[in-house]
């Protein structure tokens, strides 16, 4: 769907700054400013390049600094935020709206004179495009000029004055990094000079560093009505008409997403805006030759419990099933002792595996791509990869992940944090879940399970262990060990601790999966305590705010923000579980159907809120509204691309 922001959304800098567009180009780089085209926190960039996909990323191109002349009057169309906030410029009050449905689009209207800019990203290129219309109502001679804002740094570092910017041969050169350009401008040259007082809102208000420096060494000189473009790449450009290159890169990237949508072949304009959505997390990497997915922007690398679970949304909904085998692909060549890496090598970096779900969750991955692909050659492939995993789990492996003789599974010890609630600050572990996680378990029945029909389907008669025996036993220990009488609903943990009986959101898992160990009245129950306690429209709370240890607001200095993490935040992917598990064990179907739609509308609200047509990673636990960490986060939005698909495929 296109999202329209009018005058009433822009001419506060402060309101105008909440907002942000995504664009990415499959390779890790991207392009995000805020909907007043500034940049309100230091990885809010234009053009983010990754040299090395998909997570050596460069910020090249800060911005665009631009000043419109009409005849010797000049008006800045940009807006700035300074140290001194006396020299902040207010470039959005000229803005007539902003929209994104494909591509980010700005409207300027000065004394009859329209600048309207496009920007694009080309697929799987590092190569970025601007494009200006500049229309002219009145008689009076018009000329935008157009300075970039450059950088040439570490993704989230800063840029030290004195860095030298040499400009020659449409070519950008500074410490061995190249940026190529071409226009249909008049490029005119001048010395380096540095901006040093750049000030990052959103920053500043999460307790990072909110300084900025950007250099400067030349601008582009656009005079007259007419269309100009700037076409900024990594590779040589060289375009004897730059302004139908940029139309061409436009019309591409619009196909393109269409074509994403065409295949996905979903009905709802708000299922589609999130397929295109699922998209911008797909990545090529690099050091595996494969694809990967990107956890969330700006923050976050391809995790891999990040990973499993936003696969389903994010590819197997939108029938990408060429990229959801490259990923599962990727993951078996890596799989170590039953265990899937976490991160992924970067050079000469061994992956990391401090992860106990990850793998679990792959075997529900592989279980999802066949239910949707039917294709068996695929569970053929991955069968030794699954039976590896289970056979490590009964055994024991690293970080303590070993079966209890109950058939429960345990994990972690020391400062170890395996579980998706893994924050941990110095010696300090804010949500130890050491022991049988509920969530934990939950996944190791439904593998069990799955272990068993693909079996039967791909006819093994040598098998491990007898495999739904061993998941009847889970289950009975199971329903034994975590069932919470008093709250009518599943423990956290069976541990030991006074934490076991805390009410989390992990309990949803326990009746989302495909094979649950909950009878009918026990799934009611945990839907019903989560629903009563954790559930908010734009995501679950991760802890009850009865608890003792709830934390209401998460923001501020470091330290603040990881204390609050997982101790009442709002997270949006579990709310896709939730949903999940409604319309599963719902007894009036119909009547489900209706509920969930309308209880969507506070999500698709959200949608215009944050980094457009996207789901934010968190919100504050107590009065959720606005986003918090990662603006766009791929567990979040494939989650609830799942709820989508679920109801369609209900009627």
């Amino acid at each position: 769907m296109k999202f329209i922001y009018g005058k009433n959304d822009l001419y506060d800098i402060d309101r105008a700054e909440e907002n942000c567009y995504l664009l990415t180009n499959g390779l890790g780089g991207f392009s995000s400013l805020t909907i007043a085209g500034t940049n309100a926190r230091c990885d809010h960039t234009l053009f983010m390049a990754a040299l090395t996909a998909p997570n050596k990323r460069y910020q090249l191109i800060e911005n665009t600094y631009e000043e419109l002349y009409i005849g010797e009057e000049k008006f800045v169309l940009s807006a700035s935020r300074y140290v001194s906030k006396a020299n902040n410029e207010k470039g959005n009050l000229y803005l007539n709206s902003f929209s994104f449905e494909y591509l980010p689009e700005y409207h300027y209207v000065v004394n009859g004179v329209e600048v309207i800019k496009t920007i694009v990203l080309k697929h799987e290129e590092n190569k970025l495009g601007i494009k200006y219309e500049i229309i002219n109502h009145g008689i009076k001679e018009v000329r935008l000029v157009v300075t970039p804002w450059l950088q040439f740094i570490n993704k989230g570092g800063k840029l030290e004055t004195g860095r030298k910017f040499i400009l020659e041969d449409n070519k950008i050169s500074s410490e061995k990094i190249d940026v190529y350009f071409s226009t249909n401008g008049t490029v005119k040259e001048h010395k380096t000079e540095y901006i040093e007082d750049l000030y990052f809102k959103s920053d500043a208000e999460d307790g990072r560093f909110a300084l900025g420096c950007v250099a400067h060494n030349h601008s582009i000189i656009f005079t007259g009505e007419g269309e100009y473009s700037i076409i900024y790449s990594t590779e040589k450009v060289t375009y004897e008409n730059v302004c139908n290159s940029v139309d061409e890169m436009i019309s591409d990237e619009i196909d393109r997403k269409m074509k994403l949508k065409e295949v996905a072949g979903l009905k709802d304009e708000y299922a589609n805006t999130l397929v295109m959505a699922a998209n911008d997390y797909i990545t090529y990497r690099e050091s595996t030759n494969g694809k990967s997915i990107l956890a969330g922007y700006p923050f976050f690398e391809d995790w891999g419990r990040d990973t499993m679970i936003a696969l389903f949304g994010c590819t197997i909904t939108t029938k990408q099933y060429e990229d959801a085998k490259s990923i599962l692909r990727t993951f078996m060549k890596y799989c170590r002792k039953g265990i899937m890496p976490n991160l992924f090598p970067e050079g000469e970096d061994a992956p990391m595996y401090n992860t106990v779900d990850a793998s679990l969750l792959f075997i529900n991955a592989v279980y999802s791509y066949y239910n949707s692909s039917k294709d068996i050659e695929f569970v053929k492939e991955a069968y030794p990869v699954i039976e590896e995993i289970i056979k490590w789990y009964m055994t024991g492996t690293d970080f303590n992940i070993k079966m209890d003789e109950d058939g429960l599974i345990s994990a972690g010890g020391g400062l170890d944090q395996v579980t998706w609630m893994d924050v941990r600050f110095g010696d300090i572990l804010p949500t130890p879940r050491h022991g049988k996680p509920v969530e934990i378990n939950a996944y190791w029945y439904n593998a069990l399970m799955i272990m068993e029909e693909f079996s039967d389907k791909i006819n093994v008669t040598d098998r491990i262990c007898d495999f739904k025996e061993l998941a009847e036993r889970v289950q009975k220990s199971f329903l034994k060990n975590f069932w919470n009488e008093k709250e009518d609903c599943l423990k956290d943990l069976y541990s030991g601790t006074e934490n076991d009986c805390q009410i989390r959101c992990n309990q949803i898992w326990a009746a989302s999966m495909p094979y649950s160990m909950l009878d009918e009245d026990k799934a009611d129950k945990v839907i019903t305590k989560v629903f009563e306690e954790l559930y908010t429209p734009l995501g679950l709370r991760s802890l009850s705010p009865k608890d003792k240890e709830f934390k209401p607001f998460y923001g501020g200095k470091w330290f603040d923000r990881d204390m609050a993490y997982h101790q009442g935040t709002v997270w949006g992917f579990p709310l896709g579980a939730y949903y999940l598990a409604y319309l599963k064990w719902a007894k009036d179907k119909t009547k489900a159907k209706i509920i969930v739609r309308r209880q969507l509308n506070g999500l698709e609200a959200g949608f215009r809120e944050g980094c457009i047509g996207h789901i934010a990673e968190i919100y504050s636990g107590l009065y959720p509204h606005d986003s918090k960490g990662c603006f766009a986060q791929a567990w979040s939005v494939g989650e609830l691309l799942r709820v989508y698909e679920e109801l369609e495929n209900m009627e």
